[in-house]
């Protein structure tokens, strides 16, 4: 992904847009730290790292005047990422609800735009596929939860083409990383390194979300300084 050339809008004109850029460097820098640790195994790197990245994201988001609801959803993730921390079926449960809070806000956000019925019958299909393949091998009391989860994450990846190509790619990579979760859980064959794997889809799906929601918010008129501009995306 490549960023589009800075707008010639003149400088940010407050101090919250200042740290725009800061923010998001800061973002990326502690994401490559956590990869760099569920590598190398590094649990106590890994717990450090991980409850910074939303909080940061949504600071990033803040700053570029985002909405309230996007913020929102962040934060729910970070609810789900320090409750997946710990390795407890209430723990897990809790973390859930914390991201099902977090979809719910990006389907609010995504609003009543009508999308294509072409990928809303693929997701369809693919959720009743996966879900085929790993109800055996889930625990008893995790499958109805999972499924209502399942219901809700599926809608929202669906839902968030609505917003363009960035935001439908997050909602991809977001439903990618909870599949591999999933597999883990059910005790289904998984990728090598699948830590990695579920960590890295994850904080590019709620990078993209964020763009696609920023990039539809600066289209609006009145839109400020660092606004989307055609195909580029000011940072």
């Amino acid at each position: 992904m490549t960023a589009g050339p800075l707008t010639n809008a003149g400088p940010f004109p407050g101090r919250r847009e200042r740290l725009v850029r800061p923010l998001l460097i800061a973002f990326l820098a502690v994401c490559a730290a956590d990869l760099v640790a569920v590598l190398a195994d590094s649990g106590t790197a890994h717990l450090v790292a991980k409850p910074l990245l939303m909080p940061l994201l949504a600071g990033y988001a803040a700053a570029r005047r985002g909405p309230r609801l996007l913020i929102a959803a962040l934060l729910c993730g970070w609810v789900g990422d320090v409750f997946l921390l710990a390795d407890a079926d209430l723990a897990f449960l809790l973390g859930m609800g914390g991201f099902a809070a977090g979809h719910l806000c990006y389907l609010t956000l995504f609003g009543r735009a009508r999308g294509a019925l072409l990928p809303a019958l693929l997701y369809a299909a693919a959720l009743a596929a996966f879900t085929a393949l790993i109800w055996g091998g889930l625990p008893a009391g995790l499958r109805l939860p999972l499924v209502g989860y399942s219901l809700l994450l599926t809608a929202m990846a669906c839902r968030s083409g609505v917003l363009g190509r960035y935001a439908a790619t997050g909602g991809a990579l977001f439903l990618l990383s909870d599949a591999l979760i999933a597999t883990g859980i059910a005790d289904r064959p998984q990728l090598p390194a699948p830590d990695f794997w579920v960590m890295l889809t994850y904080v590019a799906a709620q990078l993209l979300l964020t763009l696609g929601v920023l990039a539809r918010d600066a289209r609006r008129p009145g839109a400020g300084p660092g606004a989307y501009r055609g195909r580029g995306i000011s940072i």
